[in-house]
C-alpha cells in the first residue's frame, strides 16, 4: 500500500517571500520537459517549487521521496500513484503493470505509463518529484533518462535535488529540454538573506547588518557565502562593509573569491584547497594520492560543514565536485604562486584515475597538460577497451590531437585509428590505412625491430578488419580463410581479439544457415567479450545469438540470452550521462519476442530508442534490420500504411548501401508481399511471386521465408497445390537444419493448402504438430497472423497432444469472425461471413475510410452531419467487431469488402 501523505504538496508558508525571477524560469514554455532545482539544504528549494505549483492552472502531482523509495518497482509504483491522486484515474491500470511486469521488463511498464499520459492528459500536466537525491539507484536514473526522452508534449518533470541527478542534463540542455536552478542562482531577498546567515551560516546579524549585506551582495548567493565566510574570521562586521562591491569580471570574482576565502583560511586548509583545486571530482583516495597523505576524508567532511563551496555528488560523503567558479579561482592562485607544481598534482591524479579505471577523465586531464606521449601511452593501453565500449568518435578525436606523425609512425595507434574508422562505418577510409600499417610493419620486420609478437597480433588484426571488408564484398570464402587464419595465430599473441573473431565466425555460420554453429561461435564470442571487457562486442554478439535463438523457435533462450547480457552490461558499465550501450541486434530481437508474445508495448519500449538512431544516422545494416523489425511490429497491428513505409526506406539504403553491410539482411521482400496480401493487394503480390528470385539469397532462413510467403500468395491466388508442391522439401530442409520457427509456419501454411483441397483429415495432423512445438515457447501471433481459416482449424482441433492452457489462449487471442462451419471453396472470395451485413451507407462510410478521409471530410462527402458520421462508425465497427479504423479496414479486406 502506497502512503498517500507522500502525494500532498507542503503547506503554503504564508512567511515565504514570493520569488518571481526564478518562478519565471519555472514558467512553461515550448519544448521544455524538465524544471531542475539543485542546492543544499535549507535554500528553499522546496518552498520555491511549492510557491510555482500554486500559480498553476494545470493539474500538479507531487510526489516527495524517502530512502526507501531507491528501488525501481516502488519508485514507479510512487509515480504513477501521485499521477492518479492527481486526477488521473485512467492511469491506475499504468501502476498495475508495476506490479506484475517482471523486473527487466519494467521499461515496458514506462512505456505504457507514457502512452498512457499521450492518451489522458492531452491538455497537460506538471508532475513534481521532491527530495530526487534519495535516488541512487543506477536503474532508476536509467529508466527516468529513457522516461523524459519520450516524454509527451506538454508534460513538465520538476525535479528538486541536494546533489546533481545522474542524468543526461547536458545533453538535454542542447535540446532546450530543461530550464535549471543551480544554487548560484538561488539569489535571495534581504529577509531571506537574514535567515541564511543565521540558519544556514549559523552567523547572527541584525537587520540592519543583514540588509547592508545583502545591498552589496544584490542578492547572489554566491557571494553571500563568501561574505559570510569572511565575516567568520574578522573580529567585525565592518570589514565586510568597506569590502569592494560584487565583481563584474572573471578576475575581479577570482581576486574575491582568493582574498575573502582562502586567504582567511588556515594553512592546513588553504593547502588542500590548492592542491586539489586540478581535480574535477573529489573524493578521499584521490585527494590522499594527489596529496601524498593520509587524512582526505576528513578535510572534506569538514569543507563540507563549512560550506566551502564543495557540492556533494552522493548522498554517502564519498565524491565532491567544488563550485566551478571557486576551482577557477583556486587553480588561477596555484599558476600564481606555483605553476612547477601543476605538473606533478595533475600527474598524480592522473596515474588514481588510470589506477581505478577512471580512463575518460584521465584523459581530459591529459589533455589538459598536453602530454601527448603519455597520451599516446594510455590511448596505446586502453584506446582499444574504449573503442568496443562504444567510444570510437572519441578515441578518433583524442588521436587527432596528438603531435602530426605519431599516429603514422606508431603502428599500435594506427591500429587503433582503423578500428576507430571501422566502428564509425568509414569502411571508405580503411584500406589505404591497413596499406600503410602494412608497409610499416614490413619495414620493421627488415629492421629486425625487437616487438615481434606485437607484429603478429597486428597482422592478426589486419586479418580481422579484412574479414569483415571481405564480408561487405559477399565474399564469404575470404571472409572465413582470414577468420580462420586469425583463429590459428589468436593464442600466440597477448591482444584481446578472440570475442570480435568469434564475432565474425557467427557471422559466417548465420550467412551459411549453420544456425547451431552460429550460436556456439557467438557464445564463445559474449564469454570472451566479457572477459576482455568489450560490451559492445557483447552486446552484438548477444544480440544475433537472441536473433538466432528466436528464428529457431528457442524464444525462451532468446529472452534469457537478451536479460542475461543487459545486465551484466549494467552492472559493470553503468554510468547514465553517458548514452546508454544499445545493440540493433539485441533490440530487434526483444521487438520480435514480445511481439510474437502479443506484449506490444513491451516490443515498442526496444523500437523507440532505435528509431532516434534512424534520425540521427545509423550504419546501413542496422537501419535495415531496425526498419525491418519495425515494419514487422506495424505489420503484426494492421498498420500497413506504416509497414510499407519502413520496408520502402529499408529497400532504399539496402540499394544504396549494400556494400558496407557485413551480413545478409532479413528478407524486407517476403515480409512486403504479406503486407501485400492482408491489404488485398493480390495484383502486386503476384507480381512479387512472378519476379521472385530464391536464388538471390546466401542465408538459407531468407530462403526459407521467401519460399513460405510464396506459398502464402499462391493459396491466395487459388494455387495450392503449387504451394504443395513448394512447401514439400521446405519441410525436410527447416527439421533438418534445426529451423524451428519456419518448420512452425512451413506446417501451418501446407496445413492451410491441405485444407483448401479439401483435405482437411491430412490438414490437422500437421497443424496440431505446429501447435506442439509452439506451445514449449508461447508462440502466439504466428498462427493470428495467418489467415481466417488457419483459424477456423485451430478452434476445430481437440487433439489432447496440444497443451490445453496454450490452446485456450491462442483461441482467446484469434479475431473474432464467424468462420463458415465448411471450408471454402478453392477461388472463394469472403473468407468469413458478418453477424450482419453492411448498409449501404455503411459501406459508403467503409470506402471514405479507405481513402484516408477524417470524419469531418466523410460528413462533407457524404453531405450529412458529423454526429451521423460517427453512427455510422459505431455501427459499422460492431459487425465488424473492430474498435479501431485500422482494425477495421484489416477486417474489411480479409472479407474481401472494399472494392
Amino acid at each position: 500500500m502506497l502512503l498517500t501523505t507522500k502525494f500532498l504538496r507542503p503547506a503554503a508558508d504564508p512567511r515565504a517571500i514570493p520569488r518571481n525571477r526564478l518562478l519565471q524560469v519555472l514558467e512553461r514554455r515550448e519544448g521544455k520537459r524538465l524544471n531542475l532545482v539543485v542546492g543544499p539544504a535549507g535554500f528553499g528549494k522546496t518552498t520555491l517549487v511549492n510557491q510555482w505549483s500554486a500559480t498553476q492552472t494545470l493539474p500538479v502531482a507531487w510526489l516527495s521521496l524517502d530512502a526507501n523509495d531507491d528501488d525501481p518497482r516502488r519508485f514507479w509504483q510512487y509515480i504513477t500513484g501521485a499521477l492518479v491522486h492527481a486526477g488521473f484515474a485512467e492511469l491506475e491500470k499504468c501502476q498495475q503493470a508495476f506490479n506484475t511486469y517482471a523486473a527487466h521488463e519494467l521499461e515496458g511498464a514506462i512505456t505504457g505509463l507514457i502512452n498512457g499520459l499521450v492518451e489522458n492528459v492531452g491538455g497537460g500536466m506538471n508532475l513534481v518529484i521532491d527530495d530526487y537525491h534519495q535516488i541512487q539507484a543506477a536503474e532508476i536514473h536509467r529508466q527516468m533518462t529513457y522516461f523524459l526522452d519520450y516524454l509527451p508534449p506538454g508534460v513538465t518533470v520538476v525535479l528538486v535535488s541536494r546533489t546533481e541527478p545522474d542524468l543526461p542534463i547536458a545533453r538535454w540542455r542542447v535540446r532546450q529540454w530543461v530550464d535549471d536552478i543551480h544554487p548560484q542562482l538561488l539569489a535571495f531577498s534581504e529577509d531571506e538573506c537574514h535567515r541564511f546567515f543565521q540558519d544556514c551560516m549559523a552567523i547572527r546579524l541584525s537587520k540592519d547588518e543583514a540588509r547592508r549585506i545583502w545591498q552589496k551582495t544584490e542578492g547572489w548567493v554566491a557571494a553571500m557565502q563568501l561574505s559570510a565566510l569572511s565575516a567568520r574570521n574578522r573580529p567585525s562586521l565592518g570589514d565586510v562593509q568597506s569590502a569592494n562591491l560584487i565583481p563584474d569580471s572573471s578576475r575581479q570574482i577570482n581576486d574575491y573569491i582568493l582574498s575573502e576565502v582562502l586567504d582567511q583560511q588556515p594553512e592546513n586548509v588553504a593547502d588542500f584547497l590548492l592542491d586539489t583545486a586540478c581535480c574535477l571530482r573529489l573524493t578521499a583516495s584521490l585527494c590522499d594520492r594527489v596529496r601524498e597523505s593520509r587524512d582526505s576524508q576528513e578535510m572534506l567532511e569538514a569543507l563540507s560543514q563549512r560550506n566551502l563551496f564543495l557540492i556533494p555528488l552522493d548522498n554517502r560523503d564519498e565524491w565532491f565536485r567544488y563550485h566551478d567558479l571557486f576551482r577557477e579561482a583556486l587553480f588561477q592562485r596555484l599558476q600564481q604562486t606555483d605553476p612547477d607544481r601543476i605538473q606533478t598534482l595533475q600527474s598524480r591524479a592522473i596515474r588514481w584515475l588510470l589506477e581505478h579505471d577512471h580512463i575518460q577523465e584521465a584523459i581530459a586531464q591529459l589533455v589538459q597538460l598536453e602530454d601527448w606521449p603519455w597520451l599516446a601511452g594510455v590511448l596505446e593501453q586502453h584506446g582499444n577497451n574504449l573503442i568496443h565500449g562504444g567510444f570510437h568518435l572519441p578515441v578518433l578525436d583524442w588521436l587527432d590531437k596528438l603531435p602530426s606523425g605519431t599516429v603514422e609512425s606508431n603502428p599500435r595507434l594506427s591500429m587503433l585509428q582503423i578500428w576507430g574508422h571501422f566502428f564509425a562505418n568509414r569502411l571508405d577510409a580503411l584500406e589505404p590505412r591497413l596499406e600503410r600499417l602494412e608497409d610499416l610493419l614490413d619495414r620493421r620486420v627488415a629492421d629486425s625491430h625487437p616487438d615481434a609478437e606485437g607484429a603478429l597480433g597486428l597482422h592478426s588484426e589486419i586479418a580481422l578488419i579484412r574479414s569483415y571488408l571481405a564480408r561487405t564484398r559477399s565474399d564469404l570464402k575470404s571472409a572465413s580463410d582470414l577468420t580462420q587464419q586469425v583463429l590459428r595465430d589468436i593464442d600466440h599473441t597477448q591482444i584481446p581479439l578472440k570475442s570480435v573473431t568469434y564475432y565474425g565466425l557467427g557471422l559466417d555460420y548465420f550467412g551459411r544457415g549453420d544456425l547451431p554453429a552460429a550460436e556456439e561461435a557467438l557464445q564463445s564470442a559474449v564469454s570472451h567479450g566479457q572477459i576482455e571487457r568489450k560490451p559492445s562486442t557483447v552486446l552484438s554478439s548477444g544480440g544475433l545469438l537472441a536473433w538466432i535463438q528466436f528464428n529457431r523457435g528457442h524464444i525462451d533462450l532468446a529472452l534469457e540470452s537478451c536479460i542475461s547480457i543487459r545486465q551484466w552490461i549494467d552492472r559493470h558499465y553503468t554510468d547514465p550521462k553517458q548514452p546508454k550501450l544499445l545493440s540493433c541486434w539485441q533490440n530487434c530481437a526483444l521487438i520480435e519476442i514480445y511481439r510474437e508474445r502479443g506484449e506490444l508495448e513491451l516490443a515498442d519500449t526496444y523500437l523507440a530508442p532505435l528509431l532516434g538512431h534512424l534520425e540521427q544516422g545509423t550504419e546501413p545494416g542496422q537501419h535495415v534490420i531496425i526498419q525491418y523489425a519495425r515494419a514487422h511490429l506495424a505489420f503484426t497491428r494492421g498498420d500497413y500504411e506504416q509497414a510499407t513505409r519502413a520496408l520502402d526506406d529499408a529497400e532504399r539504403v539496402l540499394r544504396g548501401r549494400r556494400e558496407h553491410i557485413v551480413f545478409e539482411p532479413p528478407n524486407l521482400a517476403a515480409l512486403k508481399a504479406r503486407v501485400h496480401l492482408a491489404k488485398g493487394e493480390l495484383e502486386l503480390a503476384r507480381e512479387w511471386l512472378e519476379h521472385r528470385n530464391p536464388e538471390e539469397f546466401r542465408n538459407p532462413l531468407n530462403a526459407e521465408q521467401d519460399a513460405i510467403t510464396a506459398a502464402r500468395v499462391m493459396i491466395a491466388l487459388d494455387k495450392p497445390g503449387k504451394a504443395i508442391t513448394l512447401l514439400t522439401p521446405l519441410r525436410l530442409s527447416t527439421e533438418t537444419g534445426q529451423h524451428n520457427k519456419h518448420l512452425i509456419e512451413v506446417l501451418t501454411v501446407y496445413a492451410e493448402a491441405l485444407d483448401r483441397e479439401g483435405k482437411t483429415s491430412d490438414a490437422m495432423p500437421l497443424l496440431v504438430e505446429a501447435l506442439k512445438r509452439s506451445s514449449s515457447e508461447q508462440i502466439y501471433r504466428l498462427f493470428i497472423e495467418e489467415s481466417a481459416v488457419v483459424h477456423a482449424l485451430i478452434r476445430d482441433t481437440t487433439s489432447p497432444s496440444v497443451d490445453s492452457r496454450y490452446l485456450q489462449k491462442l483461441r482467446e487471442m484469434l479475431p473474432e469472425t464467424k468462420v463458415r462451419d465448411s471450408a471454402p471453396k478453392a477461388g472463394a472470395k469472403t473468407l468469413a461471413d458478418l453477424i450482419e451485413p453492411l448498409s449501404a451507407r455503411e459501406s459508403e462510410v467503409l470506402e471514405l475510410i479507405n481513402e484516408g478521409l477524417a470524419n469531418k471530410d466523410i460528413a462533407l462527402r457524404m453531405q450529412v452531419a458529423g454526429t451521423t458520421v460517427k453512427a455510422h462508425i459505431r455501427n459499422l465497427y460492431g459487425k465488424l467487431q473492430v474498435k479501431s479504423r485500422t482494425e477495421a479496414l484489416a477486417r474489411a479486406r480479409q472479407l474481401d469488402l472494399l472494392k
